[in-house]
């Protein structure tokens, strides 16, 4: 949980202090969790929601809105799939950490956490569209630095 947080604000402090207070506020709704999912995956969620809107209020003047634009094609991500998987994975999170934060927090989301478009959509408040998107996007990004770091 203290990863998934630090991994979003980059601030082991902020991922702390945020870390406390996902877990108060999982004490204190304790009653209203349901079962339907592991109770793991629940507190991770507001962890990741907390981590996220505390995000936010560190960067409120620097958000830029997302252009909507035609969905690239599927053989980009499965391209960027395979080259990932001959890299390594400290060379492919330094070049993540080096991503734009909208872009790096949409990938974490992704490819660290599991997170599908529509939960990424959810939890960044953009539209499904955006979110699939912004992956494309950033994972268009993550490929070119992580080739400039072969040729150079």
């Amino acid at each position: 949980m203290y990863n998934t947080s630090l991994r979003i604000l980059k601030d082991s402090f902020e991922a702390e202090d945020v870390m406390q207070e996902s877990f108060l506020v999982a004490f204190t709704k304790l009653s209203t969790f349901k079962g339907e999912v592991a109770f793991g995956a629940w507190l991770k969620r507001i962890v990741v929601n907390k981590s996220i809107s505390q995000y936010r209020k560190n960067n409120r003047h620097q958000e830029v809105s997302l252009d909507v634009v035609k969905e690239q094609s599927d053989e980009i991500e499965q391209d960027f799939d395979n080259d990932l998987s001959e890299l390594g994975v400290k060379r492919i999170l330094d070049c993540i950490n080096k991503l734009k934060d909208n872009y790096r927090l949409a990938l974490t989301l992704n490819l660290i956490e599991g997170f599908d478009y529509e939960e990424i959509a959810d939890i960044m408040q953009i539209s499904y569209q955006n979110s699939r998107t912004m992956i494309s996007r950033a994972k268009q990004k993550l490929k070119e630095h992580l080739l400039v770091g072969y040729e150079g």
